[in-house]
């Protein structure tokens, strides 16, 4: 191994331990480990530019704006509160209907506010009905996860992925082009939550232990509500990460403020804003959808116009536009570019091949899915995006089939991993509110893993043959 070699992997391990270990800010360890490689000359000035000028930054800035502009105008909020209403009609399925429209919504917002406004309503439904809001309250955070595989803008790692692949020479997914897959692993998972998962979460005896807790917590912050001001709610949740939470609430991710649910939950509607807001979204889809433009194109022509049209101010605009995740994912793009440029990236697919040659193309979607999967439940989704995308490509042409079913299975998998309550943030908040224990998580969580993969090794060859 040459210097850069050894150099780049150093950077990579030391992220990876800073990332496991929790203490720091994940975006303060990716722009720590770009600031090394660039210091040692691993990679250039003008790579680093290109990391934070790449259109996955530009996309998700310009969509976390737009979005930023539809939960302050308290159309989403609306909605799912409308929804109570349902529970008079349908009963217990009233609250599926809520959970399953939380998801489709999650394949085009991000999935911590849709989780922080719906999980109020799930609660307050399940309880009106006597039932235990902790048989909904988990799968509402797994199906909205599940949501965010239906489009390219589902998540921050789809764009990840799209960017890394468009790195390598490989061709831009559409905004569509994955929806068929991930429909079916939503759906898979879907139904397993509903007739498998849901069941195993309905403990009577848990119930009135969180229903004890909550009434403590309802006495704490009536006590302290006259010495303590309140935070706006956005401010508690805007300081996640789009993909993992840390277990004690250092680092990038907080344990859920049960004050975020009430608050954001009441959020007053705004018709004007709402209509110009959901109308401008909904433009942003059309326009990538159709082609006229790439989507950090138009997501980030959306933003602007907005902010011209008066819909939401400069100052809300940079309030919502994250940077935590935005600089975190072009730290990490940069630590991707070195594990490829130094060889690093070549050099683990031809160990990999050694092993899964003998299986052929579809033995090797088998086994690469489970090691993405595998490598998401420890570390965050954007650092396996970084590391795992260069080696889908050079597998994929190694064994000369097209790359884009492992870059799909990399999207999936990346994302797709349940088996921890600290996983994704929209687990961290449903963790606290519903008393859950860690084994809840890994009692449904694990076997929903085995469904969606055996459900992604049936979608993806049907939708992306070898």
């Amino acid at each position: 191994m040459n210097f850069d070699q050894i150099a780049a992997l150093a950077v990579l391990a030391a992220v990876i331990a800073a990332l496991v270990h929790g203490r720091l800010r994940a975006d303060v360890v990716a722009l720590t480990g770009a600031a090394v490689l660039l210091m040692l000359g691993v990679v250039r000035p003008v790579e680093v530019q290109g990391a934070f000028a790449s259109p996955a930054v530009i996309a998700l800035a310009g969509l976390f704006v737009i979005a930023y502009a539809i939960e302050i105008s308290g159309l989403l909020a609306w909605l799912i509160r409308k929804a109570q209403g349902l529970t008079r009609v349908l009963g217990s399925q009233a609250i599926w209907l809520v959970i399953a429209v939380c998801g489709s919504v999650g394949g085009f917002l991000n999935n911590t506010p849709v989780v922080v406004l719906a999980a109020p309503v799930v609660r307050d439904m399940a309880t009106a009905l006597d039932l235990s809001p902790k048989r909904f309250l988990m799968p509402l955070s797994y199906v909205v996860v599940l949501g965010g595989l239906l489009t390219l803008i589902g998540t921050s790692t789809n764009l990840l992925v799209n960017d890394m692949a468009r790195n390598a020479g490989q061709p831009v997914f559409g905004l569509f082009d994955i929806t068929g897959v991930g429909l079916v692993i939503a759906l898979s998972g879907g139904l397993y939550l509903y007739f498998v998962g849901a069941r195993q979460l309905d403990r009577p005896a848990r119930f009135e232990e969180v229903m004890i807790r909550r009434r403590k917590l309802a006495e704490a912050r009536a006590q302290r509500v006259d010495t303590k001001p309140r935070s706006n709610w956005l401010s508690g949740f805007f300081r996640f990460g789009e993909g993992r939470s840390t277990p004690d609430g250092s680092g990038d991710g907080v344990l859920g403020d049960v004050d975020l649910y009430e608050q954001g939950a009441d959020r007053p509607l705004r018709v004007p804003q709402a209509a110009a807001s959901i109308t401008v979204f909904l433009g942003v889809i059309l326009v990538a959808a159709l082609g006229i433009a790439p989507i950090a194109a138009a997501a980030f022509a959306g933003a602007v116009l907005l902010i011209l049209c008066r819909v939401i101010t400069a100052d809300e605009a940079y309030a919502g536009l994250r940077p935590e995740i935005l600089l975190l994912i072009a730290g990490m793009v940069v630590v991707g570019m070195a594990i490829e440029v130094t060889g690093l990236a070549a050099a683990g697919a031809t160990g990999l091949i050694d092993v899964i040659r003998p299986l052929g193309p579809f033995g090797a979607l088998i086994i690469f899915y489970g090691v993405t999967l595998f490598a998401t439940e420890l570390l965050s989704n954007a650092t396996v995006a970084v590391l795992i995308t260069p080696v889908a490509v050079a597998l994929a042409e190694s064994l000369g089939v097209d790359p884009r079913p492992f870059l799909v299975a990399v999207m999936m998998a990346a994302s797709a991993a349940f088996a921890t309550p600290f996983g994704y943030q929209t687990n961290v908040l449903v963790f606290q509110m519903a008393g859950y224990s860690y084994m809840d998580f890994v009692r449904v969580g694990v076997p929903l893993n085995l469904v969606t993969w055996a459900a992604a090794m049936v979608a993806i060859p049907i939708f992306f043959p070898f």
